[in-house]
């Protein structure tokens, strides 16, 4: 049966939640607003793991194939630490810009008859729509007019944080340790074209005092980031998109995801850590979900509530993982000092729920051991999902 559905949001989610939606059935009327112009974009480049890729082929080959065309790819990562690099072999992960991510989505949705209205923003629920989905972010002017009816609560982060582009091309997933009289600043890198890579750099607010970041300008404070790390860059150049300054992570929840006929997706339905680089794959699996449940379900209640409950409980790994990987960040001087190679294996490790618990040189010898012993295997395997659920009742605890 036809439907007519309003997204708020031009963002990935919303685009391809009607793409899907389209896919499913051309007669639905659906309209994509989204408060930019066509063409801009607050970020540089998306990080995306080939289980994402495949998902995508399953759902829509056309646009799957688009955006594995445009993306650049890498299977190891680098991490410098002072004067010392030490490199590892990983799994294959991709990066594209989000600028041609976007661009490829909406030439998507237009050839399948979707609406895309740019410079237009919904603040409230518009009438005659079956369905009004806020896929318009973290800021979602259609949640925040009825938080409490969702029950939004929003928690920062301790560390401070800027996301930037670079015209270094990094051929790895790179992370650079750099120690400063005021404590250590870090960055994670990852290339997004033949043209450039995102930068993301972090730093406890002790040194971001110190440094005087929280004093300079845009131009000193990319002038001194450059100078710390002149290294890695090679002679490259930072670029900040104006007005982005530094910020601290914001964790988004939601009692409920659905008001009315009104339903919430991607990040402004939740948020979960940059470092984990699985924010953009999240909304895209929110949208699968959706469109799935809208398939599925005549009825458009029980359809809201089977995405719901389905995504909240796919979201409990990812949510603990991104919590502990802002956590290992959040404690860096517990790991800074071990030799590089143990410390990029922790690195690596910074999601697991005992690596708080256990001294790091311990945890790395058991780490080892449980890459030979099945029965270690299974019992990290066996933890991890159920400190992801303990996790989320104490904190389902503290909230009533």
């Amino acid at each position: 049966m036809p439907v007519k559905v309003v997204c708020a949001g031009g963002g990935p989610a919303g685009l391809y939640l009607a793409i899907l939606l389209k896919r499913q059935d051309p007669s639905h009327d659906i309209t994509v607003h989204e408060r930019n112009p066509e063409g801009s974009t607050y970020g540089w480049g998306v990080t995306y793991w080939r289980a994402l890729l495949d998902r995508l082929q399953e759902h829509d080959l056309d646009s799957a194939r688009a955006v594995e065309g445009a993306s650049v790819r890498w299977n190891d990562g680098v991490a410098h630490v002072r004067d010392l690099t030490t490199r590892h072999h990983g799994d294959e992960g991709f990066g594209i810009g989000r600028h041609r991510l976007l661009e490829l989505l909406a030439d998507r949705a237009r050839a399948l008859g979707v609406r895309l209205e740019y410079e237009s923003e919904l603040t409230e629920p518009p009438t005659g729509a079956d369905l009004v989905v806020a896929a318009d972010g973290v800021h979602s002017a259609l949640r925040t007019g009825h938080a409490e009816a969702f029950g939004t609560e929003i928690v920062s982060g301790r560390n401070h944080y800027t996301w930037l582009g670079t015209t270094r091309v990094f051929d790895a997933f790179t992370f650079a340790f750099v120690d400063t009289p005021h404590g250590w600043i870090w960055a994670y890198g990852y290339g997004y074209s033949d043209e450039g890579s995102t930068c993301v750099v972090e730093c406890s607010p002790e040194t971001f005092t110190g440094l005087g970041l929280d004093r300079a300008d845009e131009g000193e404070g990319l002038v001194l980031l450059e100078k710390l790390f002149a290294d890695v860059l090679d002679g490259h150049r930072l670029i900040a998109r104006p007005g982005a300054g530094w910020l601290t992570f914001r964790t988004l929840t939601n009692r409920s995801w659905r008001h009315g006929n009104v339903v919430l997706l991607g990040d402004a339905a939740h948020t979960t850590h940059y470092s984990i680089g699985a924010g953009t794959s999240l909304a895209l699996e929110d949208a699968m979900c959706l469109a799935g449940a809208l398939g599925t379900h005549a009825d458009l209640s029980e359809a809201l509530a089977a995405y719901e409950r389905r995504r909240r409980s796919e979201l409990l790994s990812a949510q603990s993982a991104a919590r502990y990987s802002a956590r290992w960040y959040e404690n860096l001087p517990r790991y800074i000092d071990l030799p590089p190679h143990r410390m990029f294996a922790l690195l690596g490790q910074r999601h697991s729920p005992l690596l708080p618990y256990v001294p790091p040189q311990l945890y790395y010898g058991l780490d080892k051991a449980a890459g030979q012993l099945e029965v270690l295997r299974r019992l990290k395997r066996w933890l991890g999902p159920r400190a992801a659920r303990a996790l989320h009742a104490r904190s389902g605890a503290r909230r009533g």
